[in-house]
């Protein structure tokens, strides 16, 4: 019984690689670029170790637990194999909507994924001896640990991505980005991290009931803050940037970018929307009062 779990898990986890996808006709040009894919490769091959040397050592301690966050993490993964392993890769480069596309792939599709898969432990587990050992007690000694608690406050993270959603959006960063394959590559990582660290936060940086209403706040604050951007881009009487204002097919440079904005506005302002009223909810109910994090094992 185990050996067949066991089996089927390590099945699941190798089908992270994007070469089964690229058999399926997705270009391959894209994989070209180092500055997405070797982090990418290294993410997920680092997770698959962490989690078979997890389950060797558990034997047969492990359950549906350790499952459902190796495909919570294999969801969240392939969905970032989307901009990099796909058209949508060189789509991003031609067109402002394709790449917003991208961005709200990697904000709010992957990084919630991400974040309840909880891979810290696993990948903490798939670093060498040596560099494991220096990083637990790296964490121990009180320094780091402040900081990541000071980071998942709710608050602190909900900043830090408007920090990074705004910032990158000033005309000459996006530019910058679009120009340069590792100022892409940090835009995309920054996005990723702030993210992650943000939904992370909502789930388990606030105990019991009172990070319920909490989470709820700091999703209403990310829908007022992120449908400001967008109704700028949208009712902009101008492009912002220079990298694209050449004609997208039958779509003007203002067009695209105002249908750029439409995707941020709507589909990911939904996105957080449900998130904020599902929290809300659980506050409300006084759900979890006794209980440290939106989704225990």
């Amino acid at each position: 019984m185990f050996r067949g779990t066991k089996t089927a898990v390590l099945a699941a986890l190798l089908s992270l690689s994007p070469l089964p996808a690229l058999a399926h006709g997705l270009s391959l040009e894209p994989l070209a670029d180092p500055w997405l894919t070797l982090p990418l490769l290294a993410s997920g091959l680092l997770y698959l170790v962490g989690h078979l040397r997890l389950v060797f050592r558990r034997q047969r301690r492990s359950g549906w637990p350790v499952i459902r966050r190796a495909l919570l993490f294999a969801g969240g993964w392939l969905l970032l194999v989307l901009p990099v392993a796909t058209p949508l890769h060189d789509w991003g480069e031609e067109s402002f909507a394709a790449h917003m596309i991208e961005h709200e792939i990697v904000m709010v599709l992957a990084a919630p994924l991400l974040a309840m898969s909880r891979p810290l432990g696993i990948l903490l587990w798939g670093c060498p001896g040596p560099v494991r050992r220096w990083l637990l007690r790296a964490g121990r000694r009180g320094g780091l640990g402040r900081l990541w608690r000071r980071l998942t406050d709710p608050l602190v993270a909900t900043a830090l991505q408007a920090i990074v959603l705004w910032g990158w959006h000033v005309p000459p960063a996006f530019d910058a980005a679009v120009a340069s394959s590792p100022l892409h590559a940090l835009q995309h990582l920054t996005f990723l991290a702030s993210a992650v660290l943000f939904w992370w936060a909502l789930a388990y940086g606030r105990e019991g009931h009172r990070g319920f209403g909490m989470g709820a706040f700091c999703q209403f604050l990310t829908v007022l803050h992120t449908g400001l951007l967008a109704a700028l881009l949208v009712f902009a009487r101008t492009p912002w940037y220079a990298s694209y204002t050449h004609q997208h097919g039958s779509l003007t440079p203002l067009e695209d970018q105002q249908l750029a904005g439409l995707v941020m506005w709507v589909p990911a302002g939904l996105v957080h929307t449900a998130a904020a009223l599902a929290l809300f909810a659980l506050w409300l109910n006084g759900a979890g009062r006794n209980r440290p994090v939106l989704w225990a094992d």
